[in-house]
């Protein structure tokens, strides 16, 4: 239907007769001249209908979003009248013939215009999808899959599907069931993850596994989570945690540059990504996925404090459970009062009780708390600091958790209001993660998943599981983790070990995982592999600030399609082939 694509002519083409397709960008009349904006996937040329053209009359009753065919000569632009910023700008065409393909209604929104509602957008989502910065997002994102395609394939991978339709594992989340009509009173499950398949995959002998695969989650939500996500999954037989890595942060690297030319290694001048400890980030930045383009570090300051009349830190200082903490920002002095009670508010959200500090005026330190804190402690504060005038120190004192989640998110909002960011790009790999979090009722819970390999052996994991440290890591990019993956259990008494930590009794282990121990019982190989959330990779890239911004059709945050009016109610007689009751809350009225 076309010769050409309206993003492509340029004034290589003027003379050439063309025939182009899209949709009208925008229709505008000049003096008995009708100028038409062509759009299609390349981009936008302007074409002209002339009074005397047949086709006049027809092009009056175009609008915008109308799907059209016009076929013309393409002639050279006046030099006054060039367009910049279109690459077909220095060129237009002439036309000859309209057809008009399809109409439109009347759009609910203008195509590219700014400050539309994300609930509009999301119902309209076939034009909100037509936008510039859409089509290029998923055009990227287009392009880093087939980046990691070529990625994987060049290094021995093989891309092996697994089943979307499984069986309920416990794996941190609620799985998403579905109902089977030939099973009665029975349930598949969407797959969290295909860890356990490619964990059986590693003991078929394939060796190198890979997949772009869609995983489900019935979680709650937020602003870079989805009810339906795809990560691009790997496992590998025969490499540890060193190779897992490298070979990982190379494909990292390779895709960086390769799709947005950004050079990660030459951003943080080192020649390979730094690592840190699952402790040593919780010591100096709060969180376990620190955002390492921030300069400002937590200083435990316990010991300068546990001696103190004060109760509020002198108390905290003594307890093993809690912690005293400062948080020195250079030149922060100048941060109002009024600043300061908002960022107080603000810690309040992790269970914070309030946020004290000291500014380093040019006269002399100045807090409420100096009189309580005495001049020694207070110049000690200083000093461990390195605080100068200008400077500001703020402070947590609590339960450990509490204060590492209150400075560590305080830390990540400083920076945003500040502008305190160091560098553009900032990759960081966590290891040496706990292997349990110990719950309220003194249960263990996996930190990673079940299946997580500990860096002890059984007897030493058994008599101190709540020191074990696993053998886990975590590639984190900007404050956000876009990768997480382990070294996995290979050993039939290891793994029932650790399900036995966790609580699952041998006839529950046998029922959700019998095929799994049977299968680590028949020369199954030293294993592990890695997953990357795809979304939250371009979302990265893309400087979005949703995945709901780089996945085509995504889900709003309670997990519904605002396009389709998904979920929806199915009719009764589905329900009963399905053995399925639904239960209608009484009317108490």
């Amino acid at each position: 239907m076309r010769t050409h694509y309206c993003g492509e002519l340029n004034k290589q083409n003027i003379g050439q007769s063309v025939e182009i397709c899209g949709w009208t960008n925008r229709r505008r009349d000049h003096g008995g001249v009708i100028f038409l904006d062509i759009r299609d996937k390349c981009g936008i040329v302007q074409v002209v209908i002339n009074p005397d053209n047949q086709y006049f009359a027809l092009a009056e009753t175009i609008r915008n979003e109308f799907v059209v065919k016009i076929s013309g000569v393409v002639i050279a632009r006046e030099s006054d009248l060039i367009n910049p910023k279109l690459d077909s700008g220095e060129i237009e065409i002439i036309a000859n013939s309209i057809e008009i393909l399809n109409t439109s209604k009347p759009l609910p929104f203008q195509i590219n215009a700014q400050n539309i509602s994300e609930e509009v957008r999301l119902k309209y989502r076939f034009l909100d999808l037509r936008t510039d910065i859409m089509q290029q997002r998923i055009k990227l994102r287009s392009k880093v899959t087939h980046y990691m395609h070529k990625f994987m394939h060049k290094h021995d991978f093989l891309d092996i599907e697994t089943p979307f339709l499984t069986k309920a594992t416990p794996e941190g989340a609620r799985d998403y069931l579905v109902p089977s009509r030939t099973h009665e009173n029975a349930f598949f499950a969407l797959p969290q993850s295909p860890q356990l398949f490619k964990q059986l995959l590693m003991m078929s002998g394939f060796e190198r596994y890979y997949q772009i695969v869609k995983c489900f989650r019935d979680e709650d939500l937020r602003a870079d989570r989805q009810p339906e996500f795809t990560q691009l999954d790997v496992e590998t037989s025969f490499m540890n945690e060193n190779e897992i890595m490298a070979i990982m942060e190379k494909m990292i690297c390779g895709l960086f540059k390769s799709i947005i030319n950004i050079d990660l290694l030459k951003t943080i001048n080192n020649d390979k990504f730094p690592i840190i400890t699952y402790e040593n980030a919780l010591e100096k930045y709060g969180v376990d996925c620190p955002d390492m383009r921030i300069p400002l570090e937590i200083v435990s300051i316990d010991e300068l404090l546990d001696n103190i009349e004060f109760r509020v830190f002198a108390d905290p200082a003594k307890d093993l459970d809690s912690r005293v903490a400062a948080m020195k920002i250079p030149n922060g002095a100048n941060i109002s009062r009024k600043q300061i009670d908002d960022y107080t508010k603000f810690v309040s959200i992790y269970g914070a009780k309030g946020l004290a500090y000291i500014k380093m005026n040019a006269d002399a330190p100045a807090s409420p708390i100096i009189k309580f804190l005495g001049a020694e402690a207070t110049q000690n504060i200083i000093d461990k600091v390195g605080a100068k005038t200008g400077d500001i120190i703020f402070f947590g004192a609590d339960k450990t958790k509490i204060v590492n989640e209150a400075l560590g998110n305080l830390r990540k909002k400083l920076a945003q209001d500040l502008n305190l960011f160091d560098k553009d790009w900032a990759p960081v790999w966590v290891v040496d993660f706990p292997m349990f979090d110990t719950n309220d009722d003194g249960s263990l819970s996996a930190i990673h998943h079940p299946f997580t390999a500990p860096s002890v052996d059984i007897q030493t994991l058994t008599s101190n599981p709540n020191t074990a440290l696993s053998r886990a890591y975590d590639l984190v990019i900007n404050g956000y983790e876009v990768g997480g993956g382990s070294i996995r259990i290979h050993q039939a008494d290891m793994q029932q070990s650790v399900l036995k930590l966790l609580g699952i009794s041998k006839a529950e282990a046998q029922d959700k995982f019998g095929f799994l121990l049977s299968a680590l019982e028949y020369g199954c190989p030293p294993h592990g592999g890695m997953a990357f959330g795809l979304d939250r990779l371009v979302m990265l890239m893309t400087n979005s600030d949703s995945i709901r911004d780089v996945i085509a059709f995504p889900k709003t945050q309670t997990a519904a399609c605002l396009l389709t009016d998904a979920p929806a109610s199915v009719p009764n007689k589905i329900l009963r082939e399905l053995n399925i009751k639904i239960n209608t809350p009484k009317n108490n009225t």
